[in-house]
């Protein structure tokens, strides 16, 4: 299969990581193109990258297979506006990753049915762990959804979603996700601190604690649940802790924290 040329319209946080993502994994830099209307970060990106690099959307994505739109939802249509008119023409596989932009609304400033996969990816894809949701419009090939899949897949796991308003549930899950668990650790660490343990003791056995737990949680197989019951011992220290987290009604705390973040995902959409 030939290579697909790539463009990356942004060269933001996500924009470079994706660039970084595909060059480990062995994409040739002259299939790469990127563009940013900022001089400063092309110079940067151009001591680490030998990729095609310009302040001009249009000469990006001129001769590119694939478009990726790393953009600001504020700067969005605006862009969209710029380079439809080689968009309708070229009809390249457009990925967008600009959180609150529905397919559809890409679809009506463009022609002849465009192939468009929505992504929302998380903090985590700056070191190749991120998760990201995709949802992929009826005009996308299968072709199309292989090389949508193969370039997040540099940015960690990836799971498919059938329905795109789907996307707002995955935004509140695991693209806030990482600002939970943040927090949780937080309040862990601290928690430990005021009972008597040295702040960089905490800290360490605080990420540790976490890394191991998700990592056990992936490779086990089993379900979250038959893993708590298998660490809390009938009476013992584990059940006294889960007891209080339960009495908090920390499942109805959770509930609120997804359904709050979905319903402002859903306020941006408007």
């Amino acid at each position: 299969m030939t290579t697909p040329t790539i463009a990356i319209i942004g060269t933001g946080n996500m924009g470079h990581c994706i660039i970084n993502g595909l060059i480990a994994n062995g994409h040739p830099y002259e299939k790469l193109w990127a563009s940013d209307p900022s001089i400063e970060k092309l110079e940067q990106m151009q001591k680490k990258f030998r990729i095609m690099l310009t302040t001009d959307n249009k000469e990006a994505i001129r001769h590119a297979d694939i478009v990726i739109l790393a953009i600001k939802p504020q700067v969005f249509l605006d862009v969209l506006k710029e380079i439809r008119a080689l968009l309708n023409t070229s009809h390249p596989l457009i990925i967008s990753i600009a959180a609150g932009i529905k397919t559809t609304t890409i679809q009506r400033y463009l022609e002849n049915h465009p192939a468009i996969v929505r992504c929302m990816p998380n903090v985590a894809a700056f070191i190749s762990c991120g998760a990201t949701g995709l949802y992929a419009n009826p005009h996308v090939s299968t072709k199309q959804r292989d090389m949508a899949e193969s370039i997040m897949r540099a940015l960690g796991m990836i799971v498919w979603l059938e329905q795109e308003s789907h996307m707002d549930i995955v935004t509140a899950l695991s693209g806030s996700g990482p600002a939970y668990f943040f927090l949780i650790m937080e309040c862990l660490q601290a928690a430990a601190e005021r009972l008597g343990l040295e702040s960089e003791t905490a800290k360490l056995l605080t990420l540790q604690t976490a890394l191991g737990a998700a990592r056990m949680a992936l490779e086990s197989g089993e379900s979250l649940h038959a893993l708590r019951q298998q660490v809390t011992s009938p009476g013992g220290t584990t059940e006294k802790g889960v007891e209080v987290l339960q009495q908090a009604k920390i499942d109805q705390l959770f509930f609120a924290v997804l359904q709050a973040a979905k319903q402002r995902a859903e306020e941006l959409e408007k």
